[in-house]
């Protein structure tokens, strides 16, 4: 479990930066080269093959050979991890939000109205 909490925390800081973020959602949907990743951006090649390192050592993305190209394309099992951390998150967050709502009713047998609505 903390070999997967610190993957998670690696997808975390990778998906961090707006400009990865990006990255993964153009290649979610298809496979790209770097030069055409990096032609959707007006900085340098070598700094979106950094980003594209990092994306890579996060298993967010993954990466295959086509003779000197390199191709990329988003990597779902690479996601799987941080899906399931969000969706725990997600989870909990319900569950509190149950018991709170419960707690209130029993406390005060009826559903209390919104803030800044009549009585």
């Amino acid at each position: 479990m903390n070999a997967n909490i610190g993957l998670v925390e690696e997808q975390l800081r990778a998906l961090a930066g707006p400009r990865r973020r990006q990255i993964l959602e153009l290649v979610r949907d298809q496979e790209l080269s770097a030069g055409q990743i990096a032609a959707h951006f007006e900085v340098t090649r070598p700094a979106i093959s950094q980003h594209l390192a990092v994306l890579k050592a996060a298993g967010l993305i993954a990466e295959r050979r086509d003779g000197t190209r390199r191709i990329y394309r988003a990597n779902p099992a690479g996601l799987m991890g941080l899906k399931q951390f969000i969706d725990r998150l997600w989870t909990t967050g319900l569950s509190r939000l149950k018991t709170e709502a419960e707690t209130d009713t029993a406390r005060y047998g009826r559903r209390q109205p919104a803030a800044g609505r009549g009585a």
